[in-house]
């Protein structure tokens, strides 16, 4: 109850028409940015992360969840009618989605995924109001070993699940983690990794590391491999669904969400894997198997409604424990940070009107994204037109006045240039992105929590396993590590027994 009263004063605060404008402005941003190929909404909410510091901070998160789930409409839609995902859990949209768009079915393969992704998000949301304010109650119990073992697991997770190898999220994770240094040490105030500059003595803003790897080094590869001729987008009318459609597409609407809200919420979850089960699950349970491969509709509903569901699940672990699980989590920690507020357990407590007034508007959200969105589908196809030297021209524009407008230091400018780079160098050689920004926000403060645990115990190293949640966290560690080796052994097994 006590849930529910908090939701109903945070609709309070999301249904005051100046939210409400900052809501349909998010949502309209997020779409448009998230329909241009090879954007996403990791990017789109970096590249607009500038545009809400004159903001108060509701008004500005309320913004926030808009861009980011109209971005991931957006995503889906690129993937519909150009067989361009912009981000990997738009993948799975277009196996299924572009065939059909290619034979004449667009419109029901975007009014799918508009569907999917407004009963994940609500079901999701639902699920969000239940459970994090439980969580946050446990959380509050957690001490500085737990924590230090949540944040490892959280950075095994993210390089074992992300990219072609280990090895690879392994470095991305150390670039991230070294960027994370960079300034004045929290206990001692010695300057780390500053090349004597003063203006590095603050550290690298997140927000620049953030735009610098997804805007500037995305830009940067696409214009060395740039095409002069933008993607043929499939024209498309109003969309809308048949009653045999609909039919069709319910059940995979409500199998999503149970799919997607437990893997967002996990350390690594994200939306790339349970959109791949979900496609797998309707695939399995469908009375249309023939249909998969070449246009089957329940392939584009179930797995958009597991995404949407996905991005509800991270809120949970970035809300209660300051935890983010995706990459557009990991922005949205970075504009927490530059408020000056810090997600986790105690934020339900200190700053309950946010929190809730940000809650209530996911659901306002998610009913704007679909009478907005719908009937401006036709447009959206359009924005797909524009040619990418143009597209990315302005991109780094906008990226580069985001970043000035951090610090208003020319230094900030050379600083995302160099992170640009290392995100182009990181693309080159199949590093992902993701480990790099989780290891620049997350660093620093498993460094602070180790550091504290040791103090604790005196230096003693048993003091970063005292506890039995920390046991547990640790097992689990292990388990992700050697899961490869184990799998290895039990297939070689099996092998040699038949």
């Amino acid at each position: 109850m006590d849930s529910l009263n908090s939701l109903l004063d945070g609709f309070g605060t999301a249904l005051t028409p100046v939210n409400l404008l900052w809501a349909a402005i998010g949502v309209l941003l997020g779409t448009a940015i998230g329909v241009l190929p090879g954007i996403g909404p990791a990017m789109a909410v970096a590249l607009l992360l500038p545009v809400t510091y004159g903001l108060e901070p509701t008004g500005a998160f309320i913004m926030f969840a808009g861009i980011y789930y109209g971005a991931m409409f957006g995503g889906s839609t690129t993937s519909i009618l150009l067989n361009t995902p912009g981000e990997s859990a738009a993948v799975v949209a277009a196996i299924e989605g572009n065939p059909m768009a290619k034979a004449g079915r667009g419109a029901q393969a975007l009014a799918a995924a508009a569907g999917g992704h407004f009963a994940g998000g609500m079901i999701g949301t639902i699920l969000l109001v239940v459970l994090a304010p439980a969580v946050a109650e446990l959380a509050v119990d957690i001490g500085a070993p737990d924590y230090f073992a949540i944040m490892v697991l959280a950075f095994i997770a993210v390089t074992s699940v992300l990219g072609s190898s280990r090895i690879r999220g392994l470095a991305s994770l150390l670039i991230g983690l070294t960027l994370g240094l960079v300034g004045l040490d929290q206990m001692t105030g010695q300057q780390r990794l500053t090349f004597g500059s003063l203006q590095l003595a603050d550290g690298i803003d997140v927000v620049i590391v953030a735009v610098g790897l997804f805007a500037i080094g995305e830009a940067l590869w696409v214009a060395a491999h740039l095409r002069r001729t933008a993607g043929e987008a499939i024209p498309v009318g109003r969309p809308w669904l048949a009653g045999s459609d609909v039919k069709r597409t319910w059940k995979a609407w409500l199998r999503g969400p149970v799919i997607g809200f437990p893997f967002g919420a996990i350390p690594a979850g994200g939306a790339e894997i349970p959109t791949f089960l979900s496609y797998v699950t309707e695939k399995r349970l469908s009375k249309h198997k023939d249909e998969f491969g070449r246009g089957a509709i329940e392939g584009v509903a179930g797995p958009e409604s597991a995404a949407s569901a996905s991005a509800a699940g991270t809120l949970v672990s970035m809300l209660t424990l300051g935890l983010p699980t995706t990459a557009v989590a990991a922005v949205m920690l970075a504009a927490f940070q530059q408020y000056g507020i810090q997600p986790g357990p105690l934020l339900f407590e200190r700053e309950p009107d946010l929190v809730w007034g940000l809650i209530a508007s996911l659901f306002v959200g998610m009913v704007l994204l679909l009478a907005l969105n719908l009937p401006l589908a036709p447009v959206w196809a359009k924005l797909l037109r524009i040619p990418r030297p143009y597209l990315y021209a302005g991109i780094l524009f906008f990226a580069a006045v985001g970043a000035y407008a951090v610090g208003g230091e020319a230094v900030d400018l050379v600083i995302l240039l160099i992170i640009g780079l290392i995100g182009f160098g990181m693309r080159r050689y199949g590093l992902p992105v993701l480990p790099a920004v989780i290891g620049v926000i997350l660093g620093p403060a498993a460094e602070q929590q180790l550091r504290r645990a040791l103090q604790i115990s005196d230096g003693s190293v048993t003091g970063l396993v005292n506890t039995p949640f920390s046991v547990t966290v640790y097992a689990v560690i292990v388990i992700l590590v050697a899961w490869p080796w184990l799998k290895r052994l039990f297939v070689r097994r099996r092998t040699e027994a038949s």
